[in-house]
């Protein structure tokens, strides 16, 4: 049975413990819900790549794994047909795009590359490894947020007696009047206003 891999991120974090907070290897593996024999391996493995506390900044997970377990002629490998995970990402948040249309993008620049199902789990570990914070930018009456307008934060909250269709409906509509703005998909336009 092969041993289950685990993230970069959980690495990362046990080489923060040791080298920078100074756990014990018990301490650090309950941190992480990990043995104390493999918080040493991995520490080991760390000083044997000259790693030091903190990490280099551009050193990227693909990077991190390399220095950690990959033997030379398995990187130059990986390395050639390793995605660009953050464009990846940024592809699949326009509409219609796919992760099945990317990897069979990549897969015809990378005959040798991995297949679809690799594919999918590699970006799910990658997307894992990304902080999970969405920054939103609101621009004013252009969209309407569960009863907040985005850009003023103003927001309506009301109470009714069911959650009918016709209350349902009527609560959405009732914010709109309550602060004299909408949603610009809503707005009517100027020439059709009486």
């Amino acid at each position: 049975m092969t041993k289950k891999r685990v993230t970069m991120r959980k690495i990362r974090e046990v080489l923060r413990l040791k080298f920078d907070l100074h756990f014990s290897d018990r301490d650090t593996g309950r941190s992480v819900k990990m043995a104390r024999s493999t918080v040493q391996e991995y520490v080991k493995r760390a000083r044997q790549a000259g790693l030091t506390w903190p990490l280099p900044a551009e050193l990227t997970d693909l990077q991190l794994e390399v220095l950690l377990f990959q033997k030379p002629d398995e990187v130059a490998s990986r390395a050639r047909t390793e995605p660009n995970w953050a464009y990846i990402d940024r592809e699949l948040h326009r509409k219609g795009m796919t992760r099945q249309l990317l990897w069979e993008e990549h897969h015809r620049q990378h005959p040798e590359s991995v297949q679809y199902a690799t594919f999918a789990r590699n970006y799910r570990a990658w997307k894992g490894t990304v902080g999970l914070s969405m920054r939103q930018v609101h621009r004013a009456g252009e969209a309407l947020f569960v009863a907040t307008l985005g850009a003023s934060d103003y927001t309506y909250a009301e109470v009714t007696r069911t959650q009918s269709s016709e209350d349902w409906l009527s609560s959405h509509v009732r914010p709109l009047h309550f602060s004299v703005a909408c949603p610009k998909p809503s707005c009517p336009t100027t020439s059709s206003r009486a």
